[in-house]
């Protein structure tokens, strides 16, 4: 593997335009690849988790699934609801949407209690993830109806609709983060190079990158489901890495440049910075990616679906620094050594001295590095406490599924969907009580399920029906009101009514329970509980033989969160494992590998810790523009830890590189920390600016969890590079000296590698 970086940029640089052409082809053929063949998206199925996806394997097998449904309101536009104009409203909605072949059936109407909107439910043909994708035309025949009928306000929503209304506003906010990451990203960039066309090289190959990893992604999803974020993981982390890898290549060969003062030709440069960049590129994407694949170790399609993104993208960057680059910078290099006499003329002319090589380290960069260099012992514990201490809020995390309740009311149908829940409590939450039995059981089974219903309708916590007074009476009203196209009785918040629905074969039963609070809620998940550990116990579970699950809004996210809790320990264990082994493989030193753990954890620490004292409460709400779930989002933890292991990892392998470098030629372990931390400060915070800047782009995004994950992805990069890079490994190694590299032995003092003859290669690897 040495050798492999060096090899790959001589062949690159000897054949500049084949290497440039054939990138752009690959990139090209994966595009091509991965339209012809296009995504694999998840079903359903690859969502199910515990007790929840046990119940909807069961109810499906017994053709019993969840259907994808809408909800239409008809209200007044002002004043009381006239109803006969309600009814001829419902009634175009029914039939408009009855001749649609998204639509499997329409209820009869439904009048709220308060008599002020009426309701037609609507259920989409297909399974419940492609509602999203069959609705448009029902928010069209909506939007029809409420044209139609001026006077009264026609408005839809459902899961379908905020599914797509979700899908809408995260291609905007992606964009946003486009337009905010993009600009800030191309001013770093010119700020380090002080070129258009050096700054152009790493976007250049950080968008063909992200180009090339999106099409492998469609053909990789045949392999392994689509979950639908893989996309935005990858312009992500393609932007961040893609930038980071070419630029620690630029400013290695412009090292080299300035050193050989014109002695060399660009093939030569190239191979210099292959043998030591180079290097260092492949072991840190070696290192996100093995971090990276700890993922699959959650068993969840999501986590997959993340993985493989990631994984693609920073392969592809890592390619992409290892052959076209080279090949650029020749082409380039070529460029500038024959404007070279002209610039060095104008130079002349102004009595400027030619520029010459000088070390990365500025004021600032001084400044930070000074109390590791003059005190590490003091700087170490210092820093250190600061770290503990931003972790300490992490002890307090709590974790919760976001579920449409907690969407951005920015979107329409949540905006309508808060009206409809006001309107109608009983459809915040659905519990799902799923039986299977035997075909001899049934009539038995669906005893027990009735008793359940009542049981539960008698339990505060959950939905109940309107009993027989209020029926009659309600029935009464809605005649009462009854004009030209009204349909007949519309029934009054009977939605909460408890329902059995049996299989054909008698085998597999389903009851629907409803709850009137959000699903996020204290009361609805105390209500899944008592259903649990309480009714079911006391009503279906006495009957033996008869195996029972729940599912539901409550259920999904409870269990989902279960799920990854119990996983947690396992990814984190062969996270910390890998990352050991991978430090000690790239440096042969076990002390290295335990250093870089610990600096790991304790940058994912103290980021969490502030993710939990910024988004678990509600003090900075108003700052970064988001309603509080008094939780973290629970994907994201895993997630996080994950990906800023293999971030962390990038830093730790480019910054320990130049160090062991240093000490190979000959200096003191002390004289080869402040050697390598001075040659590679810049370089690692001007890449930690970009990242900061693309991840920092996504707190301006409206989804929360989205948000959450920009600023602990923001924040513990910007952490990673100042304090950890800059004060905490500085000291460490400082105060270790020789022990830092046990096992290895002190090298014998060497000359640097040779430095070929002026434009041609040599093997320096």
């Amino acid at each position: 593997m040495r050798h492999l970086p060096v090899r790959m940029a001589r062949w690159s640089a000897r054949h500049a335009g084949r290497a440039i052409a054939g990138w752009f082809a690959f990139v090209a053929l994966c595009l091509v690849a991965g339209i012809a063949l296009g995504t694999n998206e998840a079903t359903t199925k690859d969502f199910w988790v515990g007790e929840a996806g046990r119940a909807e394997a069961t109810a499906t097998e017994g053709g019993l699934e969840r259907s994808p449904t809408e909800r239409i309101m008809i209200r007044a536009r002002s004043g009381e609801l006239d109803m006969a104009a309600a009814g001829a409203a419902a009634q175009d909605v029914t039939e408009r949407m009855r001749d649609l072949p998204e639509v499997e059936s329409v209820a009869a109407p439904v009048r709220s209690k308060d008599g002020e909107v009426l309701l037609v439910s609507v259920v989409l043909n297909g399974p419940e993830l492609k509602g999203k994708k069959n609705v448009v035309p029902l928010l069209e025949q909506t939007a029809a109806v409420g044209a139609d009928h001026p006077h009264l306000v026609v408005e839809e929503t459902g899961s379908p609709a905020i599914s797509k209304g979700v899908n809408d506003q995260r291609d905007e906010d992606l964009a946003l983060s486009e337009r905010i990451s993009l600009p800030v990203t191309v001013i770093t960039l010119l700020i380090v190079f002080g070129s258009v066309i050096m700054a152009g090289v790493p976007l250049l190959l950080a968008l063909s990158s992200i180009a090339a990893a999106i099409g492998l992604s469609m053909v990789a999803s045949h392999v392994m489901p689509d979950a639908g974020v893989g996309t935005n993981l990858i312009l992500l982390i393609g932007l961040a890495v893609g930038v980071d890898y070419t630029l620690f290549y630029l400013k290695r060969e412009r090292e080299e440049r300035a050193r050989a003062g014109g002695r060399l030709g660009p093939e030569a440069l190239v191979e210099l910075a292959a043998a030591t960049a180079g290097r260092a590129i492949v072991i840190s994407g070696l290192a996100v990616i093995v971090s990276t694949a700890t993922l699959y170790l959650a068993t969840d399609v999501i986590f997959s679906s993340l993985a493989t993104g990631t994984i693609l993208v920073v392969a592809v960057a890592v390619a992409s620094s290892l052959t076209v680059l080279p090949a650029l910078l020749v082409v380039i290099g070529r460029r500038t050594d024959r404007l070279a006499p002209r610039r060095a003329a104008r130079r002349a002319g102004r009595g400027k001295p030619a520029r010459a090589g000088k070390p990365e380290t500025g004021r600032v960069f001084g400044a930070l590095l000074r109390p590791a260099r003059t005190r590490p012992a003091l700087t170490l514990c210092l820093s250190v406490l600061v770290m503990l201490g931003l972790t300490v809020p992490a002890l307090g995390l709590k974790l919760i599924d976001p579920g449409k309740d907690t969407f951005s009311r920015d979107i329409p149908a949540m905006r309508v969907y808060d009206r409809l829940t006001g309107s109608f409590p009983e459809l915040f939450v659905t519990h799902e009580v799923v039986t299977r039995s035997t075909p001899e059981q049934a009539a038995q089974v669906r005893r027990a399920l009735e008793d359940l219903g009542r049981r539960a309708q008698a339990d505060p916590l959950f939905a109940r029906a309107p009993n027989e007074a209020e029926s009659t009476k309600d029935a009464k009203g809605a005649q009462d009101a009854k004009g030209p196209g009204t349909p007949a009785n519309p029934r009054t918040a009977a939605i909460s009514e408890s329902t059995v629905r049996t299989s054909a074969d008698g085998r597999i039963s389903v009851l629907e329970l409803s709850v009137p609070h959000p699903a996020p809620s204290a009361e609805a998940i105390e209500s899944l509980t008592r259903l649990r550990q309480n009714h079911i116990p006391a009503t279906v579970g006495q009957l033996s033989g008869v195996e029972t699950a729940v599912s539901g809004d409550v259920a999904r996210g409870r269990d989902y969160v279960s799920h990854e809790s119990d996983k947690l320990p396992l990814v984190l264990g062969f996270l910390l494992l890998m990352s050991f082994l991978m430090t000690v493989w790239a440096f042969r030193s076990v002390v290295l590998g335990a250093i870089g753990v610990v600096l790991n954890l304790l940058s994912a620490g103290a980021s969490l810790g502030l993710l939990v004292l910024v988004f678990q409460g509600t003090w900075a709400e108003g700052l970064l523009a988001f309603d509080s779930l008094g939780a973290i989002a629970s994907r994201v933890p895993l997630f996080l830890v994950v990906i800023l292991f293999g971030l962390s990892m990038d830093y730790q392998v480019f910054v320990v590189s130049r160090i062991q470098e240093a000490r190979q030629n000959g200096m003191s372990a002390r004289e080869a920390v402040l050697e390598g931390i001075n040659r590679s400060a810049k370089v690692v915070t001007s890449a930690a600016i970009v990242m900061v800047t693309v991840f920092g782009a996504f707190v301006a995004l409206h989804l929360t969890e989205m948000k959450q994950m920009g600023f602990c992805l923001a924040v513990a990069v910007l952490l990673d590079a100042v304090v950890i890079r800059l004060m905490v490994l500085p000291s460490v190694l400082l105060l270790l000296g020789e022990r830092a590299w046990w096992p290895a032995r002190r090298p014998g003092r060497t000359v640097r590698a040779q430095e070929p003859a002026a434009g041609s290669p040599a093997d320096v690897g």
